[in-house]
């Protein structure tokens, strides 16, 4: 495009090249983040325009900008001045629409009055500079203020930028005068300098006889010959006078002087030329990096790079210590050399087999499917290839070679494994394409969501998902023809050439609301009365934000966040209470207090504070620390409903008990739930098993070191906890009632585990069962009679106070009518409704210990069967032919009880009482006959 058309904005300023300009897409693409800061380096014409003089005549459509960070942006540290900005060396093109409006940046050092200039709209300044590659901030001088080098490379310096950017440390050095070394009168650069303790001289190490090989170390100074000589001296002569040192003197330095506090006198036509300062600038940079590693002389190369640097990763901190090689003439025989045709696994030998062999091996390649989706596959491909080289190399023919088998067993692992994926199925696709669109290729976070995928799988199935959205635009472009060309790639009409070109978006494009609630509230500073009212971010009390705070979190990222008044509003209106909207009602003082908010100039939005992670239980997300993630497993569930109380430091390394148990091994390595039925091979091959795509991993140990799904143990009545806040070690499996055993599941149809009723209908079913299939689970209250509530235990949720009862509800009956509250659904408090349950009906008895409550449990079991044995349904004693029964397991004659568990036999075999009950927990069965 010509350069002489000027380019206008949405509100009429003129923009040109090196202004500074808000950046920013429409509210919901930026999802409610501030306007970016930027200078214009160049406008472009459209990506597609020939390149050339024939390119300049197209309109502009897009724009290079050199950003500006803020200092929220790049690190967590409160920042009070919403004005400071971070400049970078750091640019990039985007749509010339983007473009909102005008601001001025300027340098710190040329502003004389601070505070009057950030009182003026769409001020900012910068005195630092931060590399977003090596995420390291550096300080940001003027050119002119770098004394200590030679003239030429000065000059040039001088003339080509209008900054410096270095290192903190090293500013002091580059303001000092030069520096000349004393014996060869040549410019001595501070990497290869060192300077006299005593003369304060400088001198080249090579210049120093005999050449110094290093600096001395921290802490340590060196002097030159002659004053050392001269020191010996004085000692020797005993002249020497030991004063007291009033302290070291302040070196003088040459850099600008620091500026004072008084309050400058208000120019006007100082801050109007301020803003217009005139910056140099080279290649469209007016700052280059002149630290500790820059040599002086590559700045005479037009061509040297101008980005910061950091030091050289060499040396043994960086640097693998790797052993010497092995003697060749005493080689160990055991070891096994890299690299040889031993340890190389041969792939493909297809490009050294004869005309006729391929032919061959094409003709039984056929054979060998008749699906083309399948003969098309790059695995399927692979592993035929493969298979063919092994037979050739075999000297095998090639009809041996089949693919009924889908697995293969390969060189460096022991077990076999599938040479291709398994198919992902349609929730996968979905987790794993708006993992993609939330955050691009960053396999990592698409792995988390599609949490039970390895990370090869993971790659693997993203490159076949790019091919096919490759195939399908192709196939559109086949059937449609390609796209038509935009109607801004146009040459530059003589109208737009006069007039200017007008380009950008307005500030209230997208974000004004037109029509707030009957009585809107600013989410920040709580007033209810603005002319405009904005969107405002996520995580505020209001999505609404007024005039001024909409704009100062566009434009600056500030917002001066009120506290919600915790006393409610009174609905009528009388005339004792009418204050001016957006006061407090209680009290008269109009200040409000000042917050920690208040103290931040960029309060980012509560959601971005955590990461929301999305709970099994309820498919709600909620912030990490509520929502807790096993940083193994990746299972995911309520803090409240798995009973984990973490610590909110450590809650990205929480791991779930399962998990934590692999570690400890303080209860059995079986997982399986010992009240449902037990998993078979194919289930338990899934790793991790139990599945941590469900709620089902949650389990807790009981008091024999087994397992028991927290499902399971919440909606048993029988089952109590230990502790009921951790929901640990599950109590009481040995007096569930025979019948639960016994009884057919309606859903799986096995009559292994304990089966619970339906609340609403006769069916019985296995609780995790219960859960696959989608039934109701919850809790529900129920009012108390003031004549029962001396012996009922009463609960108080959501305002809701009585009996509070776990409800487990086929999915086919009508909930509507009833209040049934959720799993994890939470009260005043932040408790979940099953944490208030289990409090409440679940805790174990704590005026005994846990053995003394199990001994009473088998007690009560003993009794029934005492007077089951008296009423004559089972013998009372033992056979007289074995007056001292011998238990079958551990071989103990020894036990306060023995039982029989092969009564048919004609030598009963016995069970001691230690293992009768231990089995009788596992199991859930009380089996035998008692003999005493």
């Amino acid at each position: 495009m010509s350069e002489d058309v000027p380019v206008y904005l949405k509100n009429g300023d003129l923009v040109k090249v090196n202004d500074h300009v808000y950046c920013s897409p429409s509210w919901d693409a930026r999802d409610g983040t501030p306007y970016s800061v930027g200078r214009i380096m160049q406008f472009l014409p459209p990506a597609d325009a020939p390149k050339g003089e024939e390119g300049k005549n197209y309109v502009y459509t897009r724009v290079r900008l050199a950003w500006y960070y803020r200092p929220s942006d790049v690190s967590d540290r409160p920042v009070a001045d919403s004005r400071l900005l971070l400049a970078a060396i750091y640019s990039e093109v985007c749509d010339i629409n983007q473009l909102r409006a005008k601001c001025h940046v300027v340098h710190r050092d040329k502003i004389s009055d601070l505070s009057g200039w950030k009182k003026r709209p769409d001020r900012f300044y910068f005195n630092r500079l931060f590399d977003p590659y090596i995420k390291k901030e550096f300080e940001v001088i003027p050119a002119r203020d770098v004394r200590n080098l030679p003239d030429n490379i000065r000059e040039v310096l001088i003339s080509r930028y209008e900054y410096v950017v270095a290192e903190k440390e090293i500013i002091p050095d580059l303001t000092d005068h030069m520096r000349l070394c004393d014996n060869c009168q040549g410019w001595c650069p501070s990497p290869d300098t060192v300077q006299c303790d005593r003369c304060k001289r400088y001198f080249h190490m090579r210049c120093v006889q005999p050449p110094l090989l290093a600096k001395p170390t921290r802490g340590y100074g060196w002097t030159c010959a002659p004053c050392s000589r001269r020191h010996e001296e004085e000692v020797d002569s005993h002249d020497v006078r030991h004063t007291v040192s009033a302290g070291p003197k302040a070196l003088k330095s040459n850099a600008p002087p620091a500026r004072g506090r008084g309050r400058p006198r208000k120019d006007k036509s100082l801050a109007e030329k301020e803003e217009n300062f005139p910056v140099k600038h080279f290649k469209l940079w007016p700052f280059r990096y002149f630290g500790q590693h820059t040599v002086a002389e590559d700045t005479l190369d037009e061509e040297d790079l101008i980005f910061p640097r950091a030091a050289t990763r060499q040396g043994p901190k960086y640097q693998a210590t790797v052993p010497p090689a092995p003697d060749p003439y005493n080689y160990p025989p055991d070891i096994e050399e890299r690299g040889g045709d031993s340890t190389v696994e041969v792939l493909g030998v297809i490009n050294s087999l004869t005309d006729a062999e391929v032919a061959e091996v094409e003709s039984c390649k056929k054979s060998l499917t008749r699906d083309s989706v399948v003969a098309s596959s790059v695995d399927w491909l692979t592993e035929v290839i493969r298979r063919f080289s092994d037979a050739a190399l075999a000297a095998r023919p090639f009809t041996s070679v089949n693919m009924k088998s889908g697995m293969r067993q390969e060189k460096w692992k022991k077990s076999e494994t599938a040479y291709t994926d398994k198919a992902f199925g349609h929730e996968e696709v979905v987790a794993f394409e708006d993992a993609i669109a939330l955050h691009g290729p960053e396999l990592r976070a698409a792995r988390d969501e599609v949490h039970h995928r390895s990370m090869p799988e993971i790659v693997r199935f993203y490159g076949h998902w790019k091919n096919t959205k490759l195939k399908e635009e192709n196939k559109r472009l086949r059937t449609k023809g390609p796209p038509p060309k935009p109607v801004n790639r146009q040459y530059v009409n003589e109208a737009e050439r006069s007039g200017g070109l007008h380009v950008g978006l307005s500030d209230d494009e997208g974000s004004i609301v037109a029509q707030p609630s009957k009585s809107p509230s600013c989410g920040a500073c709580r007033t209810r009365e603005s002319t405009t009212w904005w969107k405002a971010p996520k995580g505020l009390p209001t999505n609404i934000l007024c005039d001024n705070c909409g704009t100062n979190w566009r434009k600056y990222a500030d917002l001066n966040v009120r506290p919600v008044r915790e006393e409610s509003v009174p609905t009528t209106k009388s005339k004792a209470i009418e204050k001016r909207e957006g006061t407090p009602l209680a009290g008269p003082s109009s200040k409000r207090a000042r917050t920690s908010a208040s103290v931040q100039s960029t309060p980012p939005p509560a959601p971005s504070a955590a990461p929301q992670v999305k709970c099994l239980a309820c498919s709600k997300q909620g912030p990490l620390g509520k929502v807790l993630r096993c940083k193994q497993c990746q299972f995911r569930a309520h803090a409240g409903s798995v009973g984990a109380i973490v610590d909110p430091t450590s809650v990205e390394s929480w791991t779930c008990e399962l998990c934590e148990n692999e570690e400890t091994l303080e209860a059995s390595i079986n997982h399986d739930c010992l009240l449902c039925p037990r998993a078979g091979s194919e289930e338990r091959r899934i790793k991790p098993w139990p599945p941590a795509d469900t709620l089902l991993r949650a389990c807790k140990p009981t008091e024999g070191q087994g397992w028991t799904h927290i499902l399971c143990a919440v909606f048993s009545p029988e089952l109590t906890f230990t502790d009921a806040s951790r929901l640990r070690l599950v109590e009481g499996l040995s007096t569930i009632t025979r019948h639960r055993w016994t009884t057919k599941c309606c859903l799986c149809g096995e009559v292994e585990g304990a089966v619970v009723k339906c609340n609403d209908c006769s069916k019985e079913f296995h609780i995790s069962c219960a859960w696959k299939q989608g039934h109701k689970f919850g809790f529900e209250i129920q009012p108390v009679k003031s004549s029962r509530r001396d012996t009922t235990i009463t609960t108080t949720f959501k305002g809701e106070s009585g009996c509070m009862n776990a409800i487990v509800s086929c999915k086919e009956h009508d909930r509507s009518k009833r209040d049934i509250y959720d799993i994890c659904e939470t009260n005043e408090g932040g408790e979940t409704a099953l944490q208030v349950y289990c409090q409440a009906y679940k805790q174990a008895p704590s005026n005994a210990h846990g053995l003394l409550r199990k001994a009473r449990r088998l007690d009560n079991i003993l009794n029934i069967r005492n007077g089951a044995e008296t009423n004559g349904s089972v013998a009372s004693t033992p056979d007289p032919g074995n007056p001292d029964p011998e238990c079958s397991r551990c071989k103990s004659q020894f036990s306060p009880a023995f039982y029989r568990i092969d009564s048919s036999s004609v030598s009963p075999s016995w069970l001691c009482h230690r293992c009768h009950f231990e089995t009788n927990e596992m199991n859930g069965k009380a089996m035998g006959m008692m003999v005493s």
